[in-house]
């Protein structure tokens, strides 16, 4: 398995000689975190306030916003900027995220996650 840059900011993911490569786009792989982090309660939408139906209206441009992803070297670095359900345990939410996402970044395209950083941006009011 490759796990080189490219400068159109695709990464070769998988190799194999007798068949081709695959790229994964920084972008699906800032998907993947986006709508993982989602997923998980407590979270009310991201920081911009996307939620999975603006995400899937507006795509990147809309979700550039609060996720931001690098695949290097050492692996995947996600830093994602979140809203939390008012009542909600901040600690408990955002180790769940974490994990929530390190785990589909992982399964989805087979990159090792180094760090998941999330920021609590906001707290949703109850309605």
């Amino acid at each position: 398995m490759a796990q080189d840059k490219n400068k159109d900011k695709n990464t070769e993911r998988y190799s194999d000689a007798e068949i081709g490569t695959v790229k994964i786009a920084d972008d699906v792989v800032a998907l993947i975190a986006g709508y993982a982090a989602l997923d998980v309660d407590g979270v009310f939408s991201l920081a911009g306030g996307e939620d999975r139906e603006a995400i899937s209206k507006g795509g990147m441009k809309k979700l550039a916003r609060s996720v931001k992803v690098d695949v290097g070297k050492e692996g995947v670095k996600a830093e994602l900027a979140i809203v939390v359900d008012y009542g909600c345990s901040i600690p408990e939410v955002s180790s769940k995220a974490q994990a929530r996402i390190k785990n589909a970044i992982e399964t989805m395209t087979g990159l090792a996650v180094a760090e998941v950083s999330i920021r609590v941006s906001g707290i949703a009011p109850t309605v």
